[in-house]
C-alpha cells in the first residue's frame, strides 16, 4: 500500500497492530479521525495513554481496577463467599453481563498449557489457595473454557483445593466444547452460571 505521508502510515502500521484489524481498516480509521476536531482526536490519545500507564489490578482478584481492590470484590452487596474463577478479564466481562452471578471473581491470568510454556507457577494459582483459606470461602466455581487447555486448568486446580474444605463447581456445558466464553451469547452463558454443577 502506498502511503501519501509517512504520518499516515506510522499511525496505520499502529492500528494495524490491533486484533483483527488489517490495513484497509487501519487506513479507513485513520482517514477517519482525520476528519475529527484535534481536541477530540487528542482525548482518544490521552485515554489510550491513560489506559495504559494508570490502570491497575485488583490486589485481590487480579480483575483491572481503577483502585487497588476494584469495584467487585469491594461492593458489600456481592456475595463474597462465592469465587469465580475465570481466565482473564473478558471473561469477568462476559459473565458480569449475563447478570446472573453475584459473587467475587478470580482472575488466573491463562490456562495451563504445557506447549506453549504456561504451567501453573505462571498463573494466579497460589493466591486463589490463600484467598479460600483467609476469606472463608464456601464454593469456588470453575467457569474455564471448555477446550482442552481449559479441563487440565480445572483438573489441576480440583487436585490443588481438593483438601480444602470448599465446594467446586463448574459451569454447566452450555457452553460449547471447544468455544471460547467470550464468544458465547448472554443467555447461555448466564444459563450455564445459574445452572453450575459440581465438580467430579
Amino acid at each position: 500500500m502506498n502511503y501519501p505521508s509517512a504520518l499516515i502510515e506510522e499511525a496505520v502500521n499502529e492500528l494495524s497492530k490491533f486484533p483483527g484489524v488489517g490495513k484497509k481498516s487501519a487506513m479507513r480509521m485513520v482517514l477517519h479521525l482525520l476528519k475529527q476536531q484535534q481536541q477530540d482526536v487528542v482525548k482518544l490519545g490521552e485515554a489510550v495513554i491513560k489506559l495504559r500507564t494508570q490502570i491497575k489490578y485488583c490486589s485481590r482478584c487480579g480483575n483491572v481496577s481503577d483502585a487497588e481492590i476494584c469495584n467487585i470484590c469491594n461492593n458489600p452487596k456481592r456475595n463474597q463467599h462465592t469465587i469465580c474463577v475465570v481466565e482473564d478479564l473478558r471473561d469477568v466481562i462476559a459473565i458480569e453481563n449475563t447478570n446472573q452471578f453475584n459473587g467475587i471473581y478470580h482472575v488466573i491470568g491463562g490456562l495451563i498449557n504445557p506447549v506453549s510454556g504456561i504451567g501453573p507457577d505462571q498463573l494466579n494459582i497460589d493466591q486463589l489457595v490463600e484467598r479460600i483459606q483467609t476469606e472463608k470461602t464456601t464454593e469456588v466455581i470453575m467457569a474455564l473454557s471448555a477446550t482442552m487447555e481449559g479441563d487440565t486448568t480445572v483438573f489441576y486446580l480440583s487436585k490443588k483445593l481438593k483438601s480444602l474444605p470448599v465446594n467446586i463447581s463448574t459451569i454447566s456445558r452450555g457452553i460449547a466444547i471447544g468455544g471460547e466464553l467470550e464468544y458465547a451469547d448472554e443467555v447461555t452463558l448466564g444459563r450455564s452460571i445459574a445452572l453450575r454443577v459440581p465438580y467430579q
